[in-house]
């Protein structure tokens, strides 16, 4: 029932998703600026990481898509409560659990696409990575949507408006990119500001896909990434499930 149930919520917030194609590829704007307009900016310099300055910039892009996109979901979720749909759903006999599993999962697919796409733009740019590595970015970049969409829409249920949600939201998102390195390696800061990043559980995703994207899997950076974006979804999950259940939403 669980696995039916999260087919149906899916289905229905992948078909208003296809509905809006605005959506889909707005989306995806602000990491393909910072692409156009800042990778030509660093082609050449010394990043003090191993692979070129494409190498280096387009894993940190394809985890901010994932970072701010997943992070503002739960605005979904006001929505549905101001227009009365969680109440409705409130009195059907559906797993709480399928209906945050079946956002979260559409969320996932979304942004994995956009991924896509900004991989493939990052090639027409001069990007070449190996095809397993590009896979495994993909992977991770799912990973933190699950986690992230979770936690966004535990707080959206705990909220009553936009005006709360945003404000709470923008101050987690921008010190965990600046703090994470997204744009550059931490290397490159003082050594202070290095072990604070440190702290930052978006750090050694990024890492571990840097190693993709030059051809190292067997590395300390790639298995600290996985064991963190494991234990971080799987928190996420199980927090974003209990919102629900206690919410009856």
């Amino acid at each position: 029932m669980l696995l039916h149930d999260t087919a149906l919520v899916f289905g229905r917030y992948a078909r208003q998703t296809l509905r809006s194609k605005f959506q889909i590829l707005f989306g995806i704007l602000m990491p393909l600026l910072y692409l156009l307009f800042f990778g030509p900016l660093l082609t050449g310099l010394p990043l003090g990481s191993a692979g070129d300055s494409w190498q280096v910039l387009v894993p940190g892009l394809l985890l901010q898509l994932g970072l701010f996109g997943a992070s503002f979901a739960g605005f979904a979720i006001i929505i549905d409560k101001s227009t009365g749909v969680v109440e409705r759903m409130r009195v059907t006999p559906v797993s709480r659990l399928a209906l945050l599993l079946g956002r979260v999962l559409r969320d996932a697919l979304l942004f994995t696409f956009q991924a896509v796409l900004l991989v493939l733009a990052a090639v027409a740019m001069g990007l070449r990575a190996p095809l397993p590595g590009v896979l495994i970015g993909f992977a991770f970049v799912g990973l933190l949507t699950v986690s992230l969409a979770s936690l966004s829409y535990a707080l959206a249920m705990k909220v009553g408006t936009p005006q709360e949600f945003g404000p709470v939201i923008n101050s987690l998102t921008m010190p965990s990119m600046l703090l994470s390195g997204l744009m550059l390696p931490m290397t490159l800061g003082p050594g202070w500001l290095d072990v604070l990043s440190h702290l930052t559980p978006f750090r050694y995703l990024v890492d571990a896909v840097r190693d993709a994207y030059v051809g190292s899997y067997a590395t300390a950076h790639m298995l600290y990434g996985v064991l963190v974006s494991l234990g971080f979804a799987a928190v996420a999950v199980t927090v974003g499930t209990r919102v629900f259940r206690r919410a009856g939403a």
